[in-house]
């Protein structure tokens, strides 16, 4: 039974987790393209995209991180055979990539609060998607498990990942487009 509490808890805050990187690096992009503002803009803007971004680290995102990473070991203590499976190799390699992303988010985060990230709104949107692509990394190969499945899953994933780098390419495009008709409208 408390493996399966354990279980439910490691989900529910996997959940959470990802919410805060989603939303995390989308402030990012709002932080960075604050810069395009007047000073006096920016300058309140920063203020406000500091303390959003402090926050949803500190209380949302980072003990959500720990909390997923917690239940994760008392299903593997109580369950200590998942370790000597294939999948399991499989998906904790994706864990550790996603638990790498979220301190590079950090380190993004610090940067944006001291004005010396150099990363542009196109980089951090591209950024965002690698959090997607792991997720859908870890949950396939969660389900299927198998050697075969793995093997469609990759190429899935690689797909999803040149479909999600040529959505970000085409809403810039997009964007700029729309942003050149409001200043010829001007």
């Amino acid at each position: 039974m408390v493996y399966l509490y354990a279980k439910a808890v490691h989900i529910i805050f996997v959940v959470c987790w990802m919410a805060g990187l989603f939303y995390m690096v989308r402030l990012f992009i709002y932080h960075t393209e604050a810069k395009s503002k007047s000073v006096a803009e920016y300058e309140i803007l920063h203020k406000q995209f500091t303390v959003m971004e402090a926050k949803l680290w500190w209380i949302i995102t980072t003990p959500a991180m720990y909390l997923t990473i917690l239940a994760a070991l008392v299903m593997l203590y109580i369950n200590p055979g998942l370790l000597g499976m294939g999948w399991m190799h499989v998906k904790l390699t994706f864990v550790l990539g996603l638990i790498l992303y979220h301190f590079a988010c950090q380190r993004i985060m610090f940067q944006l609060k001291c004005e010396m990230c150099s990363w542009s709104s196109t980089k951090l949107r591209l950024w965002n998607e690698l959090a997607t692509v792991l997720l859908f990394a870890i949950v396939f190969t969660v389900v299927l498990k198998s050697a075969l499945n793995w093997i469609f899953g990759v190429l899935g994933l690689l797909i999803l990942s040149i479909s999600l780098m040529m959505a970000v390419k085409l809403y810039k495009k997009f964007r700029n487009k729309n942003s050149s008709k409001r200043t010829l409208n001007s």
